[in-house]
């Protein structure tokens, strides 16, 4: 992973220690150890929901009396909360620009936003009447993260930056989008270890939005807390499966390439960003749990008690495609959603998903409204998300467990520089 400035801050740093990737930069959280090559997600976001699998940390897990201490940095030559692990707790948010608000609104409202972020992540207040609902902790591995909607240059006069990559993504046979739940002219992403540091941090995010832009629509999400289980590993979906096995890892020589824009790449103002697609995935839970683990893990493709294909070896295992039963079945079903996404399937197709499970409820039939809050970050979402979302709508055998219901696209542009705002060059160019 590049080498990033770190800002100082209140909080204590963790001594360097040996990652998946190779030795950890100086200064670099313990948070971050654990995080590069553990970040995981259900591709749960493609069509049928593409289920991502991702290798676990090598790390002894920190203890939960370190949370509190454990920082990212703002700054840097990528935005927080891309290849950090896991948090336990996260909120997504859009915002719609207010009407009359233009460049100069947003200009502004991105060096706020770029200033309390920069603040909270270092175990700060807020600038400006800070709720103190963060008072006693420390940041708890914050970050905090934006992005622009395609929505965003036409109410700013930016049509000529807006990315090609932006464009609106094809619809897929599996949606039932709500159009209210989805896209808008801002997005920010919140992460943290501690519900009240999230929680403290998008309300920050929210207060600073002023008269500028309102909230179009806000999702939250948690995931298992770190030290929880007795040894790191991949974690595990609101259906059971250990999820984030074959996610791509920052050690791989062509991890940038996949993930970031290139620092030479079009526009210039989003080099060394990323494009996230969200999408809201509910899965039918209790259809899932009326099957057997037999079936469930034929679904997938991948054992329930480990995350092993069903090939056979261990998680990390390579998937034996062609291997059959002693009745000439293949033992890694055809339609399997684990065959169906793998990168060598989908023309080298792949994206570093980091999502979070939701639970908002139970309907008035019983039902739980519970899912996965899909995100999927890559260089571009036309080469990622978008072909295996398509080869996922032809026959995904996790289809008919999950229902994908809101769905976004935004532009993430790079970090932002000591001094700097997040999408300075875009404002003011």
């Amino acid at each position: 992973m590049a080498d990033q400035s770190i800002p100082e801050a209140r909080t204590h740093r963790t001594a360097p220690a040996e990652t998946e990737g190779g030795p950890a930069d100086e200064g670099i959280s313990r948070r971050r150890l654990l995080g590069t090559a553990g970040a995981t997600g259900l591709v749960l976001g493609t069509a049928g929901a593409a289920l991502g699998y991702a290798a676990a940390p090598t790390q002894a897990a920190a203890p939960l009396t370190s949370l509190g201490t454990d920082h990212a940095m703002f700054h840097g030559k990528h935005q927080p909360g891309i290849t950090d692990g896991l948090q336990a707790r996260g909120h997504l948010v859009a915002f719609d620009l207010a009407a009359g608000a233009g460049r100069k609104e947003a200009a502004a409202l991105l060096r706020r936003w770029s200033e309390t972020a920069r603040r909270l992540m270092a175990g700060e207040p807020s600038a400006h009447d800070d709720t103190d609902v963060a008072r006693d902790a420390g940041p708890s591995s914050l970050t905090i993260t934006f992005g622009f909607g395609h929505s965003f240059f036409g109410r700013t006069g930016l049509e000529k930056q807006r990315p090609t990559a932006l464009d609106p993504l094809p619809e897929f046979s599996s949606d039932h989008l709500d159009k209210k739940r989805s896209n808008g002219d801002l997005w920010v992403q919140i992460g943290a270890n501690d519900a009240l540091v999230a929680f403290h941090a998008l309300r920050a995010i929210q207060k600073d939005a002023g008269s500028a832009a309102r909230v179009r629509w806000q999702m939250n999400g948690f995931n298992r807390s770190p030290g929880a289980t007795a040894h790191p590993m991949t974690a595990r979906n609101l259906m059971g499966q250990i999820d984030g096995t074959r996610n791509p890892k920052p050690s791989e020589a062509d991890f940038d390439q996949r993930i970031f824009v290139p620092e030479k790449g079009e526009p210039a103002w989003m080099a060394n960003g990323s494009y996230a697609v969200v999408r809201r995935i509910r899965m039918l839970l209790d259809d899932w749990e009326k099957l057997s683990v037999k079936a469930q893990e034929d679904v997938i493709g991948r054992r329930k008690s480990d995350g092993a294909a069903l090939s056979g070896g261990t998680e990390t295992t390579a998937m034996d495609l062609e291997k059959t039963d002693a009745k000439g079945n293949l033992v890694v079903p055809i339609n399997a959603h684990a065959r169906i996404t793998r990168p060598d399937q989908n023309g080298g197709a792949a994206m570093l998903r980091r999502p979070f499970s939701f639970h908002d409820g139970i309907d008035q039939d019983g039902v739980p409204d519970a899912g996965l809050l899909f995100i999927c970050w890559q260089a571009d979402p036309l080469r990622g998300f978008v072909p295996v979302q398509r080869k996922l709508d032809r026959g995904d055998a996790l289809s008919q467990f999950i229902r994908h219901e809101s769905s976004g696209l935004f532009a993430v542009p790079g970090g932002a520089a000591e001094g700097e705002y997040v999408g300075q060059e875009l404002l003011e160019g």
